[in-house]
């Protein structure tokens, strides 16, 4: 009987870690995108291809929805540097709530997941 595995080896934790901060890398650029976006909506006047009304609506709501995907951008390196202390403690891809094995797939999907899909079901049941 084999004997189930309990952590990923090292070599795949390094291939879990490259994967991650290539994701990193990519939502850094994406928060840096949205925040110069912000920043020259705000250094600039009503623009040519915008229509205001008087209380400025469109530029506002342009205004939040960057600041919101910025927003998810943030949170989304922020869970993915914790996956990072995971990786660098060796307690990357156990499911917190069955303390099993995450499988592979799942996390080269999601690289930050803390659940398993069965306990992600569970828990959205």
């Amino acid at each position: 009987m084999e004997k189930e595995k309990t952590c990923y080896s090292d070599a795949e934790l390094l291939e879990f870690k490259v994967l991650i901060e290539q994701k990193i890398h990519i939502a850094q650029a994406e928060v840096n995108f949205f925040n110069q976006a912000m920043a020259s909506r705000a250094g600039s006047s009503v623009g040519k291809d915008f229509r205001f009304d008087s209380e400025g609506s469109a530029y506002s709501h342009e205004s939040e929805h960057l600041n919101q995907m910025r927003g998810r951008q943030v949170k989304f390196i922020s869970h993915l540097k914790q996956a990072l202390v995971r990786i660098a403690n060796k307690s990357y891809g156990r499911c917190n709530e069955t303390d099993t094995l995450i499988s592979k797939k799942r996390l080269k999907a999601v690289p930050h997941a803390t659940l398993s899909i069965e306990a992600k079901k569970a828990q959205l049941a």
